[in-house]
């Protein structure tokens, strides 16, 4: 009599994804990515390294769909500097390309550098020098990441870049697993993943910036959180702190998510661990009083570089529309501050969603955000600081899912305004 294979009935033959041969064992079907004639097997085994083999075990289908959509972008970024190169040299007449990694020496990367190369205060210098270049506002969680890569990669650049772009990976895996976990739903990590890949200001998470390097740290934590996993949310909380300030608002919206998840009765025991996140900066100021003799030296080194003294909301605000509508300033800063106003307005309204919803951490972790941001002498750096708002990239994420046109009238509007961002950017007119 014929044979079936389990499961079919009777005159169906058998897929060819699914024959077998009579010695097939369970672990050449794995290995040969669903393949079942033992053929195969071995022949596949050997020619995938057996790191490579566990790398593709461990990560989902969605995972490799969300770091396929990073690489393509990462391709499209190295192509715009390229383009860069030639179209934009230093003098207009040459025939010879800027360097290649020129594009990327923009800004605030010079800090970093010279901060990993030279310490906060090489050769006894200080803001009691003249020209003073005020590097200790910046925390020291790249600059030191960067030191250490740089003991393998000889360029600072290029080190810098390879920073960036791991990070970025794992700043995108975790976000697609933030996504998912808010929205029940296995699309939507690749959905918020695309829309912050295609942000206007996504030139940074490539860029030796502290962007990518923060959200691979504060991400995970976010994640963990959600897990109601409190130590290593509070060490990678931390973690996040020596590289941004930000990741004191991180620290709050994990205390906030704490007390609002504390059923039926609150784990004490993720108190120490939550608090973590205070030493860095602390840390931070200690060092940096023990050389300027002054606990705020990094707030000091702010206001004299970038006029980040308080002002009240409404001051700052007028001061940022005479900026950009006023006249005052050229035409390439106005529309800088005219953006800085709109990233504003965007922040505000994330915040009256997130708290209409009741989503109190998030909206904690937005609103610090916006106060730090928002009480200088002008508003700075909010539209590179909306890559550090996932509950925005979650938020597009679940409507997108409603009204799929929402994905490509996002695409169609902000994948131009990115490109002009990154030319702008990798051509020095621009710092975010």
């Amino acid at each position: 009599m014929p044979t079936f294979a389990p499961g079919r009935r009777p005159g169906t033959r058998a897929s060819p994804r699914t024959r077998t041969s009579p010695g097939a064992s369970s672990e050449s079907i794995r290995a040969a990515g669903g393949f079942t004639r033992t053929a195969r097997g071995p022949a596949l085994r050997a020619s995938y390294p057996a790191a490579a083999r566990r790398l593709r075990h461990r990560l989902a289908r969605d995972d490799r769909e969300v770091l396929w959509l990073y690489l393509v972008t990462r391709v499209g970024l190295w192509g715009t500097a390229y383009c860069v190169r030639w179209l934009f040299p230093q003098q207009g007449a040459t025939r010879f390309p800027l360097a290649v990694l020129a594009p990327w020496q923009q800004w605030d990367w010079w800090h970093y550098q010279h901060i990993a190369q030279d310490g906060y205060f090489p050769g006894g210098g200080g803001p009691w020098v003249p020209g003073w270049d005020n590097r200790e506002a910046f925390f020291p969680g790249f600059p030191l990441t960067l030191r250490v890569v740089h003991a393998v990669v000889p360029d600072w650049t290029a080190a810098g870049l390879l920073i960036s772009f791991v990070a970025g990976a794992v700043a995108v895996l975790a976000l697609a697993r933030v996504a998912r976990h808010a929205l029940r739903n296995v699309n939507a990590g690749r959905r918020a993943v695309l829309f912050l890949l295609l942000s206007p200001c996504a030139v940074f998470l490539a860029a030796g910036y502290t962007e990518a390097l923060f959200l691979a740290l504060a991400l995970p934590a976010w994640y963990a959180a959600q897990r109601h996993n409190w130590p290593l949310a509070g060490v990678l909380a931390c973690l996040a702190t020596t590289v941004r300030v930000s990741g004191l608002f991180l620290a709050a919206a994990l205390a906030v998510h704490w007390l609002t998840t504390a059923r039926p009765r609150p784990q004490w025991r993720a108190l120490p661990w939550l608090a973590l996140p205070a030493l860095p900066p602390l840390l931070h100021s200690w060092y940096l009083k023990l050389h300027t003799g002054d606990w705020m030296a990094w707030k000091r080194a702010q206001e004299r570089g970038w006029h980040r003294d308080f002002h009240t909301p409404w001051d700052a605000l007028q001061h940022t529309w005479n900026a950009a509508f006023g006249r005052t300033q050229t035409t390439g800063y106005a529309v800088e501050f005219q953006a800085e106003i709109l990233a504003m307005f965007l922040g505000l309204l994330l915040t009256g969603l997130l708290l209409y919803r009741r989503r109190w951490p998030e909206a904690v972790y937005i609103g610090l955000s916006l106060w730090a941001l928002g009480t200088s002498y002008w508003y700075m750096s909010i539209p590179r600081a909306t890559l550090l708002w996932w509950p925005l990239w979650v938020m597009i994420a679940a409507w997108s899912g409603r009204n799929p046109r929402v994905t490509t009238a996002y695409a169609c509007l902000a994948a131009p305004l990115m490109t002009v961002l990154a030319v702008t950017f990798m051509t020095g007119h621009w710092a975010g």
